[in-house]
């Protein structure tokens, strides 16, 4: 009695102190962490095991990103405040802005001026900056990838920024969003951005600054017209630059307040009267000023990425090339600086010692546009439109040192004079003759794996697997798969892709799982759940992330590394795109990336399975890729996931999966399995039917190998003779340059060709035929004469000889 006594008091001691930490234990300052008695990291949430404090102090805000201009007004959501709090939001640990307490007693930041884009660490203080105890994250964001809603809008852009040209003139229009200035009246003002200091030196330093406002006390009505005039000293010298629409209540030009911005532009409108006087003239002084300066600044060219061949390629390419917003072939092809053009992309990756960037347009053809064709041509970039990281400092911030080094410079030349052989000289296309395609791997359905080489074969293990790994690369993909679950609830013996998980380096770990329920899919930074539903676009830490809509995701890392997640049927296809510097690097499920296909199926303790046909063999092999606990990027917040993934064997070895299945004469799906299911790849498709008992996971299946075998086709590497030049005095007819390709050439009136009139692009990469010379008319005939002349002096000497030498006998 006296032992359960004692017992139960030691009991009754534990439960208190564990009831007394759990109190006293509080998230203030500790997001992230977990505590003795109850976490404060983001998996906690759906565990439920969070502190009680853990929505107090590790914050989630809405609107959660906005424009890197600032002015956002965001709340803090399910924080709450007192009325006498002070207000104080630190964006990366040294920006601050004045934040307010609403009425429902909801916090409130405002969005700073940031040089930078990405997601941000904020931190909020409530007296008044003293201390810091709640922590989130804010994302900022490139203004050509922010939503229009975010936005103003200027209405006719081109009548504003060709404005003081000939016959461009009147008055200008803008609209915005009347809900995102919460104000009676509002400033409409100008701000303008400049680079100062030596470029590539510590003194140089991007400055943005307010010029003057053009309405004070304008009702907020949500548009806006003004007739514009030119700016005198110091003001016309900003030429690129934005407006902002702010509340009345602050003063001209404050610093951070609530705002909407237009995009920034060329301020045609505002320039000097030099310029309206005559802007071609006004336009070609700097334009020379630009080349000469050009002429002083270091050769980037060399470091750039070489564009793809074709436009196929180009969107195939999805680990190096992305979409340029400006010339968007699934948005109308409007492509204001690429006339000509159908589509541009953009190398994602700022090549790495000056952080210049690639562009590359297309025409309807698919070919490549080049400048020395064509003023709608690709080019390349001495500042990066969206930045690079550390970002900050010139030519690294995102937006603005595009528009000062390689924008403004194309108007000087080519819009607002007709000197682009200036521009042209500086920002020559790249030609694709060194591009290299890269490999695709990929894994889907019921899962079925293509190999970088080509091998095709089935794995349907339960647990965890390296789908690829690059030690020398330091890139890593995990794959998770479980087993497929029919409607009626009965588990399957098969199992399909639920969670891809990778990092490259020191790079955030992504994480893209199937969302609950199965109609989207879930992305993860560093266990932190990601919402795209504001913006499609996310700079993260050493990858990008791009999400245009619930079931389609791509990755993407420095090294050109690309990774496509799709959902389809409610299974998740992966496509692996690596570059060639990954050859002879990669091992795991997709293989040894090499040419050869072979050696492809070697298990991680260096085993080959030269046999494709062994059901048993391959499942070993695929076993053989489990990871370890140690190594695990997965996220575990759920006590399924901890007790069949996290605290299980990383490969299940008591599931095994029907490896085959029997034909059944009577059975009423064969039939529907066989017209679905035909061609190349079929066997995975009608597998994939009978198996779980689904015609849509056997389309779905049907559906991602056949786009994987597209995007094979559309990676071919393509022979490419580079640039033709048509002669001097001559012209061309002809702007394709890949194998097979015919060029035409022809002289001006009054020359005549000399050498081969047509080139034909051969498989070795050069042209056939002479060199083509165009040659004036009168020289033939001084060339022709001077022929004849020599002939008919050889032969009057001949006929001499002759003569003496009968003479003599």
């Amino acid at each position: 009695m006296l032992q359960l006594k004692v017992l139960g008091w030691q009991l009754c001691s534990v439960v208190e102190k564990c009831s007394y930490l759990s109190k006293r234990q509080s998230c203030e300052g500790k997001c992230g962490g977990k505590l003795e008695s109850c976490s404060c990291h983001v998996t906690c949430v759906s565990l439920k095991n969070c502190c009680a404090d853990y929505g107090e102090y590790c914050v989630d805000v809405t609107p959660y990103s906005g424009s890197i201009f600032g002015g956002t007004d965001f709340v803090v959501l399910k924080a709450t405040f007192n009325e006498s709090s002070q207000i104080i939001c630190r964006f990366n640990d040294e920006i601050k802005t004045v934040g307010y307490v609403d009425t429902y007693s909801r916090g409130h930041c405002i969005s700073p001026l940031l040089y930078e884009t990405g997601l941000v660490p904020l931190q909020i203080s409530t007296d008044n900056g003293t201390t810091f105890s709640r922590h989130g994250a804010w994302l900022s964001v490139h203004p050509g990838k922010l939503d229009p809603s975010f936005k103003a809008t200027i209405i006719n852009a081109t009548q504003w920024q060709y404005y003081g040209t000939p016959k461009v003139g009147g008055p200008l229009d803008m609209t915005w969003n009347i809900s995102q200035v919460r104000a009676e009246k509002v400033n409409i003002e100008l701000w303008g951005y400049m680079e100062k200091g030596d470029p590539y030196s510590e003194s140089w330093q991007g400055k943005w600054e307010y010029l003057y406002s053009l309405g004070r006390d304008q009702p907020n009505s949500g548009a806006f017209r003004f007739v514009p005039k030119t700016a005198g000293k110091p003001f016309s010298d900003w030429e690129v630059g934005c407006l902002r629409i702010s509340p009345s209540t602050h003063p001209d030009g404050t610093w951070n307040v609530q705002a909407v911005w237009t995009e920034d532009h060329a301020l045609a409108w505002h320039l000097e009267d030099k310029f309206r006087q005559d802007s071609a003239a006004w336009a070609l002084d700097k334009c020379k000023a630009w080349d000469q300066l050009e002429e002083t600044l270091p050769d980037f060219l060399s470091e750039i990425i070489d564009c793809p061949c074709t436009l196929a390629q180009a969107r195939a390419d999805t680990g190096r090339f992305h979409t340029d917003y400006g010339c968007d072939i699934e948005k109308g092809s409007v492509c204001t600086y690429h006339p000509g053009s159908v589509h541009c992309v953009r190398a994602i990756q700022a090549s790495p010692k000056y952080a210049a960037g690639q562009q590359c347009c297309y025409d309807h053809a698919g070919a490549q546009v080049l400048t020395d064709d064509s003023i709608g041509g690709s080019t390349p970039d001495r500042a990066h439109d969206w930045g690079s990281p550390p970002f900050v400092k010139p030519p690294r911030v995102p937006g603005f040192s595009h528009w000062v080094y390689d924008v403004l410079s194309f108007y000087y030349c080519c819009l607002w004079s007709d000197n682009c052989h200036y521009y042209f000289k500086r920002r020559p296309s790249s030609d694709c003759r060194t591009y290299q395609v890269p490999k695709a791997g990929v894994v889907f359905g019921d899962p079925h794996f293509i190999t970088f080489d080509g091998v095709s074969y089935s794995f349907n293990g339960k647990g965890e697997y390296t789908i690829m790994v690059s030690e020398s690369k330091e890139l890593t993909i995990q794959g998770r798969t479980e087993p497929v679950i029919l409607t009626n609830g009965s588990m399957m013996k098969a199992t399909k892709l639920s969670s891809v998980a990778m990092r490259e380096g020191t790079s955030d770990i992504i994480e893209v799982r199937l969302g609950n329920p199965q109609d989207h899919l879930q992305v993860l930074q560093n266990q932190t759940s990601l919402s795209f539903s504001e913006q499609s676009w996310m700079d993260l830490k050493g990858v990008f992330v791009f999400s245009p809509n619930p079931t389609n995701v791509t990755v993407m890392f420095p090294s050109g590394a690309g990774v496509e997640l799709r959902l389809r049927g409610g299974t998740m296809t992966t496509t692996v795109l690596l570059p060639e510097v990954f050859k002879d690097s990669t091992r795991g499920l997709l293989g040894k990336m090499n040419g050869d296909p072979k050696d492809d199926l070697v298990t991680s303790d260096g085993q080959t399975e030269s046999d494709q046909g062994n059901a048993e063999g391959l499942f070993n092999f695929g076993a053989s890729w489990a990871i370890l606990n140690e190594s695990t990027l997965f996220t575990y917040d759920s006590e399924h996931l901890l007790n069949s993934y996290l605290y299980a064997p990383k490969h299940d070895a008591s599931f095994r999966p029907v490896f085959s299945i029997p034909e059944d004469l009577n059975d009423p799906l064969g039939s529907q399995a066989s017209e679905l299911c035909s061609g190349e790849g079929s066997q995975y498709c009608r597998y994939d039917t009978l198996m779980t008992r689904s015609l849509e996971m056997g389309n779905a299946t049907r559906v991602s190998f056949q786009s994987h075998r597209s995007v094979v086709e559309d990676l071919e590497p393509v022979v490419s003779c580079g640039w033709l030049s048509p002669p001097t005095n001559g012209k061309k007819e002809g702007t394709r340059y890949l194998q097979g390709a015919v060029v035409k050439l022809s002289c001006d009136f009054g020359y005549v060709l000399w050498g081969s009139e047509e080139h034909t692009c051969l498989g070795t990469g050069q042209w056939s035929g002479e060199t083509t010379t165009c040659v004036a008319d009168n020289l033939r005939g001084i060339v022709v004469g001077s022929v004849i002349g020599a002939l008919a002096l050889i032969l009057m000497i001949v006929t001499l000889i002759i003569n003496s030498r009968q003479h003599k006998r």
